[in-house]
């Protein structure tokens, strides 16, 4: 199991190394595989904090971006938090029919770059929306990037702040979920050495895909890697839907 979860790690911080997001949602993915939604979790929530963070604070942007997305950011938390019984709870073998389910939309969605815009005197309203579903979704599945990137995407952010501001908000969703999972006894010694392990196997993967960023496509590098995430996706929902 800790070979499995230092190449799962290793290959999720080599993706967000070279395109600059996806390793929770790639971990997570790989992880279910093996196990269940809410063990991946427990795994994942350290490197996703400590990656997250560094990400929030590379950067000029964040007092603007805490002005303008503070709805997102407050109704994605609260609705975690209120939500965290969902990923294990009596609904909890249907997460990773979901997760897949939003492995293809997210793939899907990258795929055909279909664009969505945000008018600027809509921004508050919609991202308290765009929260609460990303919340309940983040606290069933453990994946935060349904609907939240799309929104993120469309309210006109420059290339370098919206890095930052995925960084601001994955923060603020993993650290609610963080909050959850140490309430109810999740997150604790046990989980100390595969958090570690993954956590230096992804920074690891993130230099690797960093260093060689400039020698690669990135874009067929994309295309190839949500092609992967849309067939996973539908692996992990028909696997599970058969085993029921």
């Amino acid at each position: 199991m800790l070979v499995l979860i230092a190449v799962v790690f290793g290959i999720a911080g080599f993706v967000k190394g070279v395109i600059g997001l996806g390793l929770p949602t790639v971990s997570m993915g790989l992880l279910a595989v093996a196990m269940t939604p809410l063990q991946a979790l427990t795994i994942v929530i350290v490197p996703a904090i400590v990656t997250n963070i560094w990400q929030t604070f590379a950067g000029p942007y964040l007092p603007s971006i805490l002005r303008r997305l503070w709805p997102l950011l407050l109704v994605t938390g609260v609705a975690i938090w209120a939500s965290g019984a969902l990923i294990a709870g009596p609904y909890a073998r249907y997460a990773t029919i979901v997760l897949g389910i939003l492995l293809v939309i997210y793939a899907g969605l990258g795929l055909t770059r279909l664009q969505f815009r945000t008018a600027p005197r809509n921004e508050k309203w919609i991202g308290g929306i765009v929260g609460l579903l990303t919340g309940v979704i983040s606290a069933a599945t453990g994946v935060q990037v349904i609907p939240s990137m799309p929104y993120l995407q469309s309210i006109g952010l420059e290339k370098d702040e919206l890095v930052q501001a995925l960084g601001v908000f994955f923060t603020v969703a993993t650290l609610a979920q963080a909050f959850n999972l140490t309430s109810v006894g999740l997150l604790n010694a046990s989980t100390a050495l595969p958090g570690l392990l993954a956590m230096g196997a992804a920074f690891a993967g993130m230099f690797a895909g960093q260093a060689i960023r400039q020698r690669m496509d990135p874009d067929g590098f994309r295309r190839w890697f949500l092609i992967a995430m849309l067939v996973l996706g539908l692996y992990l929902a028909a696997s599970t839907i058969v085993s029921l």
